[in-house]
């Protein structure tokens, strides 16, 4: 019986630690120094933009005026229009290059490769970019700094294009939660930054290392591409100033698909922090080490899901972990506020946040759905109408 109660306590403290590891990271980084970076002088780098587009391209053109405002001008544009009409993408700058491929390939990867074996010329790096996305002037300033200082991937920040809805905004605040602790917080504790699909760049020579000969169909292309990298001894910077805006899902059924497939991606690739976390053991490494307990970790509202029933149970078997939990919870909802003070959230997402029992009520929805998810739509449909206006020029 003792055994059976020390394992559920176990558990519980394995779970309730997520919650806590923003005041662990805290600590390695008032310990640590390594993320403090002493820039070079950054040069103009040239890079391969490739922009991915499935289906649809009807947000392509405004994609890429916004790489056309960038305070810069080293690069080549690769827009793979995959099952897609082209008719309608016509451009006179000479730096983009319009790619169709001859078949459906359905698949992150094999757009990236498709783009990368046609390259007009070598490219030092390429940077990924969603067909629903938008870039910020400094942009490429910004990863040149971070490059300068030895890196060899980059995650930027992926801001919020709409929150014209209460979904979006809901979508947009957890998105600053995993921005802080997953990237922010990770990078300056000395691991590395979570790659989030858009907004990053690498040098070409490690991309092509990681997934030449490890393409696969589904979503999840970046949970392989940064175990690659970080089995490969690497670390992925965290570039704040690196920003491009994104669409944030604005119907129920898009958020359930959506947040369906996420899932069904976490299940899958759960593995990787499995056989991360044994690598960090062997070879003592902290990038490792904290990355593989973040790989583990289920999504938000699992996590959350547990620490309730967790605690309605201790009440009954064990009141002295409510305190656990009590301690757990404080410092989780703590850190969602540091999270949105932090990165400046708009007052709409503040005034979102009492609607978050229905987005987790969504996402159980979703997680009923995770079996299905591969026989979902592999995109995502985009409702909000864009408007380039001075959003890419904030500071």
């Amino acid at each position: 019986m003792n055994g059976v109660l020390y394992s559920f306590i176990f558990i519980q403290v394995l779970v309730g630690l997520h919650f806590l590891m923003p005041l662990i990271f805290y600590v390695l980084k008032l310990l640590s120094n390594r993320t403090r970076m002493t820039h070079e002088e950054a040069i103009e780098a040239d890079y391969a933009v490739i922009i991915t587009a499935y289906q649809q391209v009807s947000l392509v053109p405004m994609v890429v005026d916004s790489i056309l405002k960038a305070s810069y001008n080293n690069y080549l544009i690769y827009v793979v229009a995959d099952n897609c009409d082209v008719s309608e993408l016509k451009f006179d700058d000479e730096r983009i290059i319009v790619l169709r491929p001859e078949s459906v390939l359905a698949s992150n990867t094999k757009s990236h490769f498709y783009a990368i074996d046609r390259f007009k010329r070598e490219h030092k790096y390429l940077t990924i970019i969603d067909s629903d996305n938008l870039v910020h002037e400094a942009y490429f300033n910004e990863l040149n700094k971070t490059f300068a200082a030895g890196y060899v991937a980059v995650q930027g920040v992926r801001k919020a294009k709409n929150l014209d809805t209460t979904y979006a905004c809901l979508d947009e605040a957890g998105d600053i939660f995993y921005r802080f602790i997953d990237r922010k917080l990770m990078f300056e504790a000395g691991s590395s930054a979570a790659l989030s699909g858009s907004g990053m760049a690498f040098t070409t020579e490690l991309y092509k290392q990681c997934l030449e000969h490890n393409q696969f169909k589904g979503a999840g292309f970046d949970k392989i591409l940064q175990y690659e990298i970080l089995s490969a001894g690497h670390r992925i910077a965290f570039s704040e100033k690196a920003v491009v805006y994104d669409e944030k899902t604005a119907k129920t059924d898009q958020l359930v698909n959506q947040r369906a497939r996420w899932i069904n991606t976490w299940f899958r690739y759960l593995f990787l922090g499995a056989r991360l976390l044994g690598k960090s053991l062997v070879k003592l490494n902290r990038n490792q080490l904290l990355f593989s307990i973040m790989l583990l970790r289920p999504p938000l509202f699992m996590l959350l899901m547990l620490a309730c029933l967790f605690a309605m149970v201790d009440l009954v078997l064990m009141p002295y972990m409510v305190f656990y939990w009590l301690v757990s919870l404080v410092v989780f909802f703590a850190t969602v506020f540091i999270a949105l003070a932090y990165f400046k959230a708009d007052e709409r997402i503040y005034k979102s946040l009492k609607n978050a029992p229905r987005f987790i009520y969504f996402q159980i929805l979703a997680l009923l759905k995770v079996k299905k998810a591969n026989q979902l739509s592999v995109a995502t449909q985009h409702y909000h109408k864009e408007k380039i206006n001075e959003q890419t020029n904030e500071k």
